[in-house]
């Protein structure tokens, strides 16, 4: 939709909270299918009766709009839930081991989780590059005015997409709300490092979303395995760095202690090589 939404993460706090709260009552598969279905109307109210407006006045005003409904969001869950974490545990039903390999014992609810996240990026990827309304949201972002002449209702193509995309995320919230903690700042710890794989991946690029996330997911893993730190690379090339250094403190930094900042490293460095992403156009 040419939309950068600020608000998206919070689509992902509202599935998860959504699915705590209807679980509780009829157990979590039900959760599993209502809460994202709740998400999915919320997304279409708010392009409806929010962003839709917004678009008149401008990318400026769009964004305003999404990060103005993000902190909405933020005090409608305090409001309901408190600022304290809620107790989202993996349900019952889905906590038992999937199956034994080399004697460990891999968790069913992970099996799920990763099952759920490649249907959700196969429907994507198929849905817009091999079906017919996939092409007609796709030209529906370029040439809105030819395809509204084709006979197409283009206004209510970009409800049914804000719709698609929010229910979505509210699954993801279902599915990652008990493997994270699911608390009121969780859509603010989440929003930058969706951000960040949008950008790396390419605007517009689902498969580069795709390897975006699962480079950013190696690198930081990895990251914090390694115990190690400029002064080791120094004393490795027989360097001498003197402790009254002004800048010895940063050289004893370890690798893990920067790990949760390599993401945004990574991101100035795709903005500075190659603005558009790995898979990204200068179209989009």
């Amino acid at each position: 939709m040419g939309v950068l939404n600020f608000a998206h993460a919070s689509m992902f706090m509202l599935g998860a909270y959504f699915s705590y709260q209807i679980a509780r009552y009829i157990g979590f598969w039900p959760a599993l299918v209502v809460a994202p279905v709740l998400v999915g109307i919320i997304g279409a109210a708010v392009e409806r009766y929010g962003l839709r407006h917004a678009h008149k006045h401008g990318a400026v005003a769009e964004i305003l709009f999404t990060f103005g409904l993000a902190y909405l969001i933020a005090e409608f869950v305090v409001m309901l839930w408190g600022r304290n974490p809620i107790a989202n545990s993996v349900p019952a039903v889905i906590d038992f081991p999937a199956f034994t390999l080399f004697g460990t014992s891999y968790p069913f609810y992970k099996a799920l989780m990763m099952a759920i996240s490649v249907g959700m990026f196969a429907f994507l990827y198929l849905g817009f590059k091999r079906t017919r309304i996939g092409l007609i949201i796709q030209a529906s972002l370029t040439h809105p005015h030819m395809v509204s002449a084709l006979g197409h209702d283009v206004p209510r193509i970009f409800v049914l997409v804000f719709a698609i995309g929010s229910a979505l995320a509210g699954l993801a919230g279902v599915i990652g709300g008990f493997a994270l903690l699911t608390e009121p700042n969780m859509a603010a710890a989440l929003g930058p490092i969706v951000f960040v794989v949008v950008v790396l991946g390419g605007l517009g690029s689902i498969p580069g979303a795709l390897i975006a996330s699962m480079v950013i997911g190696i690198v930081q893993t990895f990251a914090v395995a390694l115990d190690y730190s400029m002064l080791d690379l120094f004393r490795v090339l027989n360097v001498q760095v003197a402790r009254d250094s002004q800048l010895y403190e940063v050289y004893s930094i370890k690798i893990a202690q920067a790990a949760p900042i390599i993401p945004y490293l990574l991101l100035v460095l795709m903005l500075i090589l190659r603005p558009k992403g790995l898979m990204g156009t200068r179209e989009t």
